[in-house]
């Protein structure tokens, strides 16, 4: 099964990678499981946020709403 990878799993990868991190310490330093890393970096559909957020928090970063459609929301 073929699975296209979200921007969220590349952010994460990438940003574990430039800071020099293997899954395991960022799972660690995270505290988070090592499972959850991998899941995330994978590209999984449902990851819990509150987890999703400790990891971002290593890079500075927390889950947001976007709106896709400006106008459909705020006409």
């Amino acid at each position: 099964m073929s699975k296209e990878l979200s921007s969220l799993s590349l952010y994460v990868k990438n940003e574990r990678k430039k800071a020099d991190l293997t899954q395991v310490e960022l799972s660690k330093k995270a505290g988070v499981g090592l499972r959850f890393i991998r899941d995330l970096e994978q590209g999984k559909e449902t990851l819990r946020m509150d987890k999703v957020n400790q990891v971002l928090a290593m890079f500075g970063g927390e889950l947001g709403v976007v709106p896709l459609d400006r106008e459909k929301w705020y006409s």
